[in-house]
């Protein structure tokens, strides 16, 4: 059947997955991606320490690859390592972490780690945040702890498929203790989310009146195009040449008119002769007077 050569590659991707996160433990391993291209077995690994995986002068990450040729008979793994830009809205890597710190600082200050995460988690955006604690925390008998913050869908279809949920183990002296991270990131969209259209308000009579002014503006400023002149005719040009001559010899006509009339009316000659008559006559008087004395 085909379905079970499906269900057969999907258990061999969770096995290699598996496998991935338990070898490269303290990486903060966030995922893996499986693609098959034509030259073999494509392997993607998301972590927020890629250098761990590496190792030094890329010792690790060949014995990796050489480990899941053999173990899951691979005909050429290739291995990719990619950073997770947010690790603190990733579940895995939160439960990994708590999980660390567990086994770093022991049992006693598990109530410390959790509230140290919870923050963290909600100072990178996170809507809210879950964290259960189950074993012998803090004494001989096995106990649960819950610690959340924040608001977190539980039920429904966004509790499966917009809240991201880790488990990680802790290996410590009094024995296993499980850790389970619900995170609900940001990006979610909650269906009982409802967003108002606000109606825009009918315009006033002022604000038509300055809707149309800049449209006025607007043509007043566009330039005006000059009408190319027309061509005419060799007849109407020649007809239009002999008015302008006429027009011509018309203006000069007229000017000369104008000279003449400006010009000083000449004196008569009657008027001349009185004038001389009575200079003589004003000559004479001095010399009369002069004889008589």
């Amino acid at each position: 059947m085909i379905e079970r050569k499906f269900v057969a590659a999907n258990m061999k991707e969770y096995l290699i997955e598996e496998f991935i996160s338990q070898s490269i433990r303290g990486a903060e391993h966030s995922k893996t991606k499986i693609q098959r291209t034509p030259l073999g077995e494509k392997i993607v690994i998301f972590s927020s320490r890629p250098g761990i995986i590496v190792g030094r002068k890329g010792q690790s990450i060949k014995q990796l690859t050489k480990v899941l040729k053999k173990r899951f008979s691979l005909e050429n793994p290739q291995i990719e390592i990619a950073e997770v830009p947010n690790p603190a809205l990733d579940a895995n890597i939160m439960a990994e972490r708590i999980c660390s710190y567990l086994e770093r600082f022991g049992i006693s200050k598990f109530k410390g780690i959790a509230h140290r995460i919870m923050t963290e988690v909600m100072g990178a955006g996170a809507m809210g945040i879950e964290i259960n604690m189950g074993g012998k925390i803090p004494s001989s008998r096995a106990k649960s702890w819950r610690f959340y913050q924040g608001y977190l869908k539980k039920c429904g279809d966004i509790a499966l498929t917009g809240v991201h949920i880790a488990h990680k183990q802790a290996l410590l002296k009094s024995g296993i203790v499980g850790v389970k991270v619900s995170i609900m990131p940001p990006e979610t969209i909650l269906p009982d989310k409802i967003t108002f259209i606000e109606e825009s308000a009918p315009a006033t009579a002022e604000q038509k009146v300055e809707e149309k002014k800049p449209a006025e503006e607007l043509k007043e400023e566009k330039p005006k195009r000059k009408a190319a002149p027309r061509k005419r005719s060799p007849k109407k040009k020649a007809e239009g040449e002999g008015k302008a001559g006429k027009g011509e010899t018309e203006g000069e006509k007229k000017e000369e008119v104008k000279s003449e009339t400006d010009k000083p009316a000449a004196p008569n000659k009657k008027e001349n002769k009185e004038a001389k008559g009575k200079e003589e006559e004003k000559e004479k008087e001095p010399a009369s007077a002069l004889e008589a004395a």
